[in-house]
């Protein structure tokens, strides 16, 4: 990989975005980081003194954001150039926080500053925008068949809702300076340098490690996962393909092995740790229903992408951290985006 290249990242200090940044970092990429850090910058204090990271605390609701975090001087008194690529991860993730926050605000930091951002992306001449999405905008399976990206959307919740509004903005700009690149993410799980236990196998490890039991809704719902690290992988890739294979594309991003009901990651968990109790209940609540299976097909034909990691690693790993001491306290509220952000 080039290590001349610049790759800005809305959102750095995220779940995706503090692991984005470390690994291309690792991989000689120079990193400006933009984030308002609603949820602390903790996960890059790491990368401070590294020569090739720079931060510039900013709200991508802001007008005029990207721009002059890309004409802020590096700390060492340089003016880096312009990025060759923005990623785009800021915004309020997950349905319970887009919940929290209504929909004026929703739609403000997940359609709105979308808009914005990418306009200055154009503005500025940067070569790609790689926007971050969500499998969530398929909502159901109509058919039962596997969704691929020509599939239908049936949006179940706020989040969806706005993610696809920022995704046909997106796809209408396929001819702007500024290639966009979408990315449908399956449900992450794992480790990162801000790690969320508001993601179902994260939840149901730290559920099963506190307090020995699990609590089953929708419990023959079908969903997709993939690990943060394989995102992130699969991210780097999009920076580095051909202009052709990208530009206005969709791509889902996951693994078939990644499809699984719930009752099978409830097994996995008690694979681990078998002296947990499941309890189930037939309840369903407002939000984000999804029984569906996912194809990811397209991604692996045109970017040779697959995955590394399966969902008894992160279950592994989560459990690692959580013995260790790692993650001292995993029930803080930071490791949750809905209730950090209420309060």
């Amino acid at each position: 990989m080039n290590n001349d290249r610049h790759i800005l990242i809305t959102g750095g200090a995220g779940y995706i975005g503090s692991l984005l940044t470390s690994e291309l970092l690792r991989a000689n990429y120079r990193v400006t980081v933009a984030d308002s850090l609603l949820f602390g910058g903790e996960s890059l204090v790491p990368f401070f003194h590294h020569p090739n990271f720079h931060f510039v605390k900013a709200d991508v609701t802001e007008p005029r954001a990207v721009k002059d975090a890309v004409r802020s001087e590096h700390s060492s008194g340089v003016l880096w150039p312009q990025p060759d690529a923005i990623v785009h991860l800021a915004a309020i993730v997950g349905f319970p926080a887009c919940q929290a926050v209504g929909h004026q605000v929703a739609w403000k930091y997940n359609v709105e500053a979308t808009k914005m951002v990418f306009e200055q992306a154009s503005d500025l001449g940067v070569g790609r925008f790689v926007f971050a999405s969500t499998y969530s905008n398929y909502g159901l399976m109509p058919d039962g068949k596997p969704v691929t990206e020509e599939s239908p959307l049936n949006p179940q919740s706020l989040y969806a809702e706005t993610k696809i509004a920022a995704e046909e903005f997106l796809l209408g700009q396929k001819d702007a300076p500024s290639a966009p690149l979408l990315f449908r993410f399956a449900t992450l799980y794992g480790i990162s340098p801000r790690t969320r236990f508001d993601l179902i196998v994260n939840q149901f490890v730290l559920d099963a490690y506190t307090k020995h039991q699990l609590l089953i809704y929708q419990r023959g719902y079908s969903r997709s996962f993939v690990h943060v690290r394989d995102v992130v992988r699969g991210i780097m890739m999009g920076l580095d393909a051909p202009q052709e294979k990208i530009r206005g594309q969709v791509y889902n991003l996951g693994t078939e092995s990644g499809n699984y009901t719930k009752d099978q990651i409830v097994n996995l968990v008690l694979k681990r740790m078998p002296e947990t109790t499941v309890e189930y209940k037939d309840l369903t609540f407002g939000g984000d229903m999804r029984d569906i299976t996912v194809s990811f097909a397209k991604i692996k034909r045109e970017l040779g992408f697959e995955t590394t990691l399966d969902v008894d690693d992160g279950i592994r790993e989560l459990l690692f951290a959580m013995k260790t001491g790692l993650i001292r306290n995993p029930l803080d509220q930071r490791y949750r985006n809905a209730q950090f952000i209420v309060q």
